[in-house]
């Protein structure tokens, strides 16, 4: 028997995907970026970008590793392919171990026949696959028959859809799965490795207290079998740990992965390279915390872990590199963190561990670029913007659409320099190639039109940064909704751009407001992000003399600087 799944070990998902744009570019970057870049001015008036915090994001889609199965059953199965579609076919006349182990056998060649038919691009036969083997397992359950070798088939079903990229049955098939095992006993064999796919499938659609309970019962059956100490508590636990992190319960998250850091020092020695999984995890969830010092001792081993194993010239070693970087800089030690950076870039193009157009590597170079540029070092980080135009343009072609978040990058790198008009001629490039590609019309291209509008203004065209921030406002009502972060996003931005060219206050007052609705119904009445917005809607309810508003906001601001301590002024 083997694995049904295993999860990639590889540090290629330490280096976070960055990008260096200006406000009113990507949504997810809005918090970050708005902070550090000053809005339009009109007049005496500071305007500021005002914040809106990230967007959720779904949760990653991915299978745990789970151990090789090695219990036994009293079931005997035997494959049998008719018309290309295998069915799972059971006979309850053996006892036998060698019986079990073929049925563990033939759920093995179950599961890799359907990612065999993905990778291939034939989805509809392996759904018709699953289907096939649905059928046949749900007579069974619907016939009486509800044991550990219905579960573990409705698990390989289970497992099969996440391969296929098809959600929607998951919550059904988790539920079946439920109802059988929650009566079995935990001396079944199989239910272990059931227990632990049936885990981190509840964490991938974000049923995260499912996930809890379903790990914490697979960590108990492998506790009492082999005690505390096994490394085969190892993927259970850190389904679990993932799984507290992702409910919220951080400090039980960390605990866990303290103790599979244990658990593999006592079993394999303390430079393991096992330990770089949980290291890792436990680095990133600490990092997450705000405790970026703690976060630099797990980075730091497995930098150390790394040298010893593979030398200081690996291609893993940079890998590892940019996880610490990102605690360094986390923590203030800016200077530190380019000097890691540029020795990661280094190592990985000279072991020649990715190709240079890797999207890992271009995200390192984005990292490093804007880390450059915010300890003032521009000309580095806009070079190294240029380096990752070329190197697309070179391998995808000038007018491939992936040039287009280069193109913007670097124009705000020149926005920052104060170079506006090269700024434009890039961001004009950048709308010319997503035309071509995305139409007119799609809300994507509205990223770049919105910094589009900002550089305009910038350039004192206010008249016609407003014509496209209001093109950008009906496309992103169209396709997000009136109240979406990005309809509040181009809000803000149009209300700069008529601040300037002094259109009616009442009418602005009026924008100011859908702002402040938006940011309340995202983020709560008492948000810190609330506060500049309420700083310019009093800035009109003043110059409108509407005084009874004015005093209700005036508090309301008062009350929301204290909480967070601003100074803020008028």
């Amino acid at each position: 028997g083997g694995t049904v799944a295993r999860a990639s070990h590889s540090l290629s998902s330490m280096v976070p995907s960055t990008s260096l744009l200006p406000p009113a570019t990507l949504l997810t970057k809005w918090a970050s970026l708005f902070r550090s870049q000053p809005g339009l001015s009109s007049r005496d008036y500071s305007w500021q970008c005002v914040c809106f915090r990230d967007q959720k994001r779904k949760p990653n889609l991915y299978l745990i590793a789970a151990r090789h199965f090695s219990s036994t059953s009293p079931m005997r199965l035997k494959t049998r392919a008719t018309s290309g579609v295998s069915e799972v076919q059971r006979s309850t006349q053996s006892n036998s171990v060698n019986g079990m182990k073929e049925f563990e056998m033939e759920l093995q060649e179950l599961f890799n026949e359907v990612k065999a038919m993905v990778k291939t691009g034939k989805e509809r036969d392996a759904m018709e696959l699953l289907r096939a083997n649905y059928v046949a397992v749900k007579e069974e359950i619907d016939s009486g028959s509800k044991g550990i070798e219905q579960a573990a088939l409705l698990d390989i079903i289970a497992l099969g859809y996440m391969a296929l990229g098809d959600l929607k049955p998951i919550p059904a098939l988790l539920h079946m799965i439920n109802k059988i095992v929650d009566k079995l006993k935990d001396s079944e064999p199989l239910l272990d490795s059931v227990l632990m796919h049936v885990g981190s499938m509840y964490s991938a659609i974000g049923m995260f207290e499912n996930a809890l309970l379903t790990h914490q019962r697979a960590v108990s059956i492998l506790e009492n079998r082999y005690g505390e100490c096994d490394t085969l508590l190892v993927t259970p636990l850190l389904g679990l740990a993932k799984s507290f992190g992702s409910y919220g319960k951080a400090t039980e998250a960390i605990s866990v992965y303290e103790r599979v850091v244990a658990i593999l020092e006592r079993n394999r020695g303390s430079e393991s390279e096992d330990l770089v999984v949980p290291l890792f995890a436990l680095g990133k969830l600490v990092l997450k915390e705000g405790k970026a010092d703690e976060a630099e001792i797990p980075f730091t081993r497995i930098l150390d872990i790394y040298k010893k194993t593979y030398g200081e010239k690996d291609g893993r070693v940079g890998m590892a590199m940019c996880s610490l970087a990102n605690a360094k800089c986390t923590k203030g030690d800016a200077d530190e963190a380019v000097d890691l950076y540029k020795n990661a870039l280094r190592i990985i193009k000279d072991s020649n561990y990715m190709a240079l157009d890797n999207a890992i590597l271009e995200n390192m170079r984005i990292d490093l670029a804007e880390l450059l540029h915010f300890v003032g070092r521009g000309n580095e980080g806009r070079e190294l913007l240029e380096e990752c135009l070329i190197i697309n343009e070179r391998c995808r072609g000038k007018n491939h659409p992936s040039t287009a978040t280069h193109l913007v990058n670097l124009a705000a790198s020149y926005s920052r320099s104060k170079n506006y008009v090269e700024a434009e001629r890039l961001l004009r490039t950048c709308l010319n190639i997503m035309e071509e590609s995305v139409g007119f019309e799609d809300q994507s291209i509205t990223f770049p039109m919105l910094n589009l509008a900002v550089t305009l203004s910038q350039l004192n065209r206010d008249e016609e940064a407003e014509q496209i921030a209001l093109k950008v406002l009906r496309i992103r009502e169209n396709a997000f909704g009136k109240e979406s972060l990005a309809v509040g996003e181009a809000l803000d931005c149009l209300v700069s751009i008529q601040a300037r060219l002094g259109r009616d206050d009442g009418e602005v007052l009026g924008l100011l407001k859908r702002v402040l609705m938006i940011q309340e119904k995202e983020f709560g009445s008492s948000a810190e992000e609330l506060i500049i917005t309420l700083q310019k809607i009093l800035h009109f309810l003043e110059k409108l003399e509407m005084k009874d508003d004015k005093f209700k906001f005036r508090r309301r601001l008062a009350l929301l600087r204290e909480r967070y301590k601003q100074s803020l002024s008028l």
